[in-house]
């Protein structure tokens, strides 16, 4: 931990900054994922999922600042390289090998609902730990997390 004047305690921090890095791991993959699907969709739904995939992209880049922000106020450090990504993420890997439409919404929806399922355990963890800030931090990514899984499944439904 890097000092700082910030006053939570150190090993607050220190639980949250961990907790932080792990979701890091888990914006960045998504990030990813949201990248794959983009490039690599065609079909009927071309137009729509081409241009979803990337606006859900540029909002997990916010996600991914957020929280790399707040681990460093926390006065830890962003952990947020391909080899720490690859070994700390939690997330399925992406299982959209085809280029149907269908196929990379179905893998993409399942990647934000469990980005989605582990942020707000962290909300839950940074509570019960007394972090209201990180709690409030991730609660508005999962509400705009929550938003993309709705406007992607939607396009999974007739």
């Amino acid at each position: 931990m890097h000092l700082t004047k910030n006053d939570l305690p150190e090993a607050m921090r220190a639980k949250v900054v961990e907790l932080l890095n792990a979701r890091l791991a888990d914006a960045i993959d998504l990030q990813t994922q949201c990248k794959q699907a983009h490039w690599n969709v065609h079909g009927s739904m071309f137009g729509a999922l081409h241009k979803l995939f990337d606006q859900i992209n540029e909002e997990v880049e916010e996600y991914v600042d957020l929280i790399a922000e707040r681990t460093v106020q926390l006065g830890g450090t962003a952990e947020g390289t391909v080899r720490s990504v690859a070994t700390r993420t939690t997330l399925p890997d992406y299982a959209a090998r085809s280029s149907s439409g269908r196929a990379h919404v179905d893998a993409l929806s399942t990647a934000l609902a469990t980005f989605g399922k582990h942020i707000r355990a962290g909300i839950a963890r940074c509570d019960d730990l007394g972090d209201k800030v990180t709690s409030d931090l991730l609660t508005s990514i999962a509400r705009g997390n929550d938003k993309w899984v709705w406007m992607v499944e939607a396009h999974a439904h007739d």
